[in-house]
Formats: structure tokens, sequence, C-alpha cells
């Protein structure tokens, strides 16, 4: 009987993919890990300790919390606050789950003589012809998150079991209800579990080691001087609301130049871009790409993005991607996934440009 470390959350997922793996006849330990905490003790949504520890309990497994949270700051919120301060818009969760959540688990694992982790992530491990590990987008597409998986090693890939990759949201509770495990009802978190109010800009300002930009210029693409804006780290590319400057039409944020001090606005068709340039790249089902080397795939260039035809080609230690249609609003920080005509995970990186 195989051995599994299930990462608990405290939500219904988690609960459920135990459940799962317990009914599949696996030796289950649930584990959640302790990534944050505010100053009032109030628990991120990633680690709600006792949610898990009762869900543990009604399915009849041991039960462990695991102390990251040295870990978490030094790779995720520290990370995320330089970002923010740069005029970066991060993705804390691409990085939190290679650097994080897998390494702890899968040294759990190791340390509990176990041969697989498993989450309760929407989408599917596939293991290719050609050897490689990727994941597949999951059936209900409403709930697919391969996209936050794309920095995973192949080595964390081949030990990960996710059993939700073809199940909807409702059948997920609907199994949680039937088993009477107590957190079937409980609603899904929205916003980075960390950021426990939306408050990205708050954050920042409360936890920042550093001095935090100033006011400075609302320009257009010229230069030109329209307004005062009250800090970088509260904009984003393709950002409308919020701006309080009025130009007789609607504008959005199309860049931000921390170096200036300047959030440079103007009408939505500025958003659009034919081009980006990717830093970081991990690749999944393919080794990676020569120097030169052209493949035509699907881009999202965020966690809510259908998607968009392109090319990707490697250009030095970047990937240049020229999409077919000009992209809404990629932001520098967020990151770009491409996938195949399989809806499997070619690989990504951070959007640089």
């Amino acid at each position: 009987m195989a051995k599994v470390i299930v990462g608990m959350s405290g939500g219904v997922d988690s609960a459920v993919t135990a459940y799962l793996l317990k009914l599949a006849g696996f030796e289950v330990v649930g584990v959640t890990l302790r990534t944050w905490m505010s100053a009032d003790g109030k628990e991120s949504r990633c680690c709600e300790i006792d949610d898990a520890r009762r869900a543990a309990y009604k399915i009849g497994i041991p039960y462990y919390a695991l102390n990251c949270i040295m870990e978490f700051k030094n790779t995720v919120t520290d990370p995320f606050i330089e970002d923010y301060i740069k005029g970066i818009t991060p993705n804390p969760c691409v990085i939190c789950n290679r650097t994080v959540k897998w390494d702890k688990m899968i040294y759990t694992a190791g340390v509990m003589n176990a041969q697989y982790i498993a989450t309760g992530h929407y989408a599917n491990i596939v293991k290719l012809d050609n050897g490689r590990y990727t994941v597949g987008r999951a059936a209900y597409a409403g709930k697919d998150q391969t996209y936050m998986l794309y920095r995973l090693t192949q080595e964390q890939l081949s030990k990960t079991l996710m059993p939700l990759g073809n199940l909807s949201k409702e059948e997920v509770r609907e199994i949680a209800r039937k088993a009477r495990i107590p957190v079937a009802e409980k609603a899904d978190s929205q916003e980075i579990c960390f950021v426990t109010d939306g408050n990205y800009a708050e954050y920042v300002e409360t936890f920042a080691e550093c001095d935090i930009p100033p006011e400075g210029n609302f320009v257009t693409e010229d230069g030109t001087v329209v307004g005062r804006h009250k800090g970088i780290i509260h904009y984003t590319v393709g950002q409308r609301r919020g701006l309080n400057i009025a130009m007789g039409y609607p504008v959005y944020v199309k860049e931000i130049r921390a170096e200036s001090n300047e959030v440079v606005i103007g009408p939505e068709e500025c958003l659009f871009s034919k081009e980006i340039l990717v830093r970081d790249p991990n690749f999944l089902s393919i080794a990676g790409l020569s120097e030169g080397e052209k493949l035509r795939c699907k881009i999202r260039i965020r966690y809510h993005h259908a998607g968009q035809s392109g090319t990707i080609e490697k250009q030095g230690e970047r990937i240049k991607v020229v999409f077919d249609e000009p992209v809404r609003a990629a932001a520098p920080g967020q990151s770009a996934v491409f996938y195949d005509e399989n809806e499997y995970v070619i690989g990504g990186g951070i959007i640089d440009k």
C-alpha cells in the first residue's frame, strides 16, 4: 500500500483529495504548511489549521501542521513587496508552489517514507511518451489551475497526485457532503492567501522594510504630465478604476516607470501588445528550446486569460512571444504559460517587458 502526504489547506478541495486517496487504498497522512500569520494571529487561507485538522479527523487520517513561516517570508512575501515597489505585478502563488509547498511536502514525504504527495489542484499529471511529466488542463475549464503549476520540476511532478483533475467543484462538494466532511460548504478563497482583504498596497505599506515610493506624476505616452498619482504600489497594468483623473475619455494604466516614479496612462487601445519578452523560463513537456528555435502554441498571460495563439522563440536567456493577434494588458511580473494542442503545459516564464 503506497503512502501519500496530502497538503491540506483547510478547504474542501484538499479534504476531498485526502478522502478519495484513502478510498483508493493509499495510506494517507494530512499536513498543513503554516506559511503566514498576521499580527493578530489570523491564519492565511492556505493554512487554516483548525479546519484542516477537523477534516483529517473526520476522514480518519493522521495529521500534522508544519512551520514554513520563514521560508514563505524569504521566498514569497519579501519578493512580493520588492516587486510592487519596483512597479511590477507579481504572481506569488506560482513561486510558492515550487519553492515552498512542493519542496516542503516532498521533504516531509522523504522523512515519513511516503512515495507520493498530493494536492487539491484542478489539473492532471501527465507522463508523456518522451518520458517527461507535465500538467494537463482540468476537465472543467472554469476551475483549471495549470497556470499556477508551470514552474514545478520534473522530480516534483513525478511524485505528485492530483485526484480532482476530472471533477467539477460541485462534484467535489457533493463528495464532501456525503462523507460529512465539515468543510463541505466552505467558501473558496478569492485572493492571495496572505492578503486577506485584497488590499495589496496596504499590505506593502504595512510590511515593507524599506521606503515606499511617494506620490508622483501621471503621464501620457509622450511624457506629458496630466495629474498626480498616490504612489506606484497602488497601480497595475490595465487598471482603470481608482485613477481619479479626468481626460474626457476612459483611461487605463499602460506602464509603470519605477525609475522616474511615473504611471503612464492612455486609452484602452494602448494596452494591446503584439510581442512580449519572458524571463526565467521553465519547461515541462519539453526540455527546452534551442537558440532561435520557434514553436507554435497557445499562451495565457494571466490566470483567467483564455489564451491566444502565437509563436515562442528562444532569444538568449529569454523567450520572445509573438501573438497572432495583439493581447490586452500584459503585465510585467505576471506569468506567460505555453500550452500545446492537447492543452498540456509546454512551459512558461515571467513577463519581463
